[in-house]
């Protein structure tokens, strides 16, 4: 069973389960618990290798993005949640993709911050170079390097210390785990379109986030109930780096299924 923490739990609120990151953790929503469980009964799960959660090696065969969906099914069994909004960040919203093509039936809606729908050729060239040096160079500096790409401008800085020193904790192994499987995000949100049609999908990118936020959008613009929003002056993890906008077009949504009240538009361009 993967580690959880429940902030509130009042029978009258609905469920809202939060994904994080790679290396991060529940740590990585502090701006968001504080707001969200005045809405909310909220569980912010720790994937496996991060925290307490058993390693991504627990299985006889090899770990996949479905078994990680599958351990966020279990956790919502164990607390006996039939249906839940789903918060990802980054990592997170390819668990949640997967989820939405396995197991639509068990989302509300789903809000994904810093999507990734796709390992494009610069994602590749990335992971092809890591797996060259991830034998001889120490699993952190490859993470400080990945963060420094993906959160490059000074105003990433706090996000990006705070993924680093998260990571920090996290053994080499489970991290190498998770950095394996990375080629295969592309089949978790291939069938997602065709799943998830009818359930409600928000996407929250960084205006300055030049990895995914192309991709995202070319993607998913023309999918049914979607809509997606660039987030000015925030990078690749928009929870942190402009949490106020964050939390009220995530709440917003969640609260009325589908809806924004607000002052951002969506992206047409």
């Amino acid at each position: 069973m993967l580690e959880y923490k429940v902030f509130s739990e009042e029978h009258t609120k609905p469920y809202v389960l939060l994904l994080h990151g790679i290396g991060g953790s529940a740590n990585i929503f502090f701006p968001q618990i504080k707001e969200y469980k005045k809405h909310f009964n909220v569980v912010a799960v720790h994937l496996r290798g991060h925290k307490g959660s058993p390693s991504v090696y627990s299985n006889s065969s090899a770990f996949s993005f479905k078994d990680a969906a599958n351990d966020v099914i279990e956790v919502m069994d164990q607390l006996r949640i039939k249906k839940a909004h789903f918060v990802g960040v980054s990592l997170g919203t390819v668990i949640i993709h997967q989820l939405l093509s396995m197991a639509p039936n068990r989302v509300e809606t789903a809000v994904m911050g810093g999507a990734i729908t796709k390992v494009n050729l610069i994602s590749r060239l990335l992971l092809a170079f890591g797996k060259l040096a991830k034998n001889v160079m120490p699993y952190l500096w490859l993470y400080s390097l990945f963060a420094r790409v993906l959160m490059p401008r000074k105003n990433h800085k706090e996000s990006r210390n705070a993924f680093i020193k998260e990571a920090s904790q996290m053994k080499r192994a489970e991290f190498l785990g998770w950095y394996d499987i990375a080629p295969t995000v592309d089949t978790t949100f291939e069938d997602v379109e065709k799943t998830a049609g009818s359930i409600p999908k928000l996407y929250l990118m960084g205006s300055g986030d030049r990895m995914f936020k192309k991709d995202t959008w070319k993607y998913v613009k023309n999918m049914p109930n979607t809509t997606c929003l660039f987030i000015p002056n925030s990078g690749h993890v928009v929870n942190l780096d402009t949490p106020e906008i964050f939390n009220n077009c995530s709440i917003s949504y969640m609260k009325t299924k589908g809806n924004i009240h607000g002052s951002l538009l969506e992206e047409k361009t």
